[in-house]
């Protein structure tokens, strides 16, 4: 098991990723830029940041982001479905990851997505 942190080890305690075998396993990433710990206002900045984070952990094993296969995505609010999926489909691309999308509460405040995903290392 390899442990894969790009955004050093203030985070808490948890990695970012976790290679196990020729799997990636992704720690949920929220909408935040983790260099300024600033969290991204609005839905679609905070869709971007997150999807931008798993992107680094992704890169981060050595992989790109065509190596997802799995992404579950919390939102706080069911209304930001459309947002979201205009967003992930811009980011993907023609790549087509297994995907759940899942409305939860009891985010923190402030925090309006958090993606997970699981890639395969090649």
């Amino acid at each position: 098991m390899r442990f894969v942190n790009p955004f050093g080890e203030n985070c808490g305690h948890y990695s970012a990723g976790v290679i196990s075998g020729s799997t990636l396993y992704i720690a949920g990433q929220i909408g935040e830029d983790k260099e300024t710990g600033k969290r991204e206002l609005g839905i679609e900045a905070q869709t971007v940041a997150a999807l931008k984070n798993v992107g680094k952990v992704v890169e981060a094993a050595g992989a790109v982001k065509e190596n997802i296969v799995m992404c579950k995505v919390y939102v706080a609010d069911h209304t930001y479905w459309d947002i979201v999926n205009k967003i992930y489909a811009e980011f993907f691309g023609e790549h087509k990851p297994a995907r759940i999308i899942v409305p939860v509460k009891g985010f923190e405040p402030g925090t309006l997505i958090e993606i997970e995903a699981v890639a395969e290392l090649q």
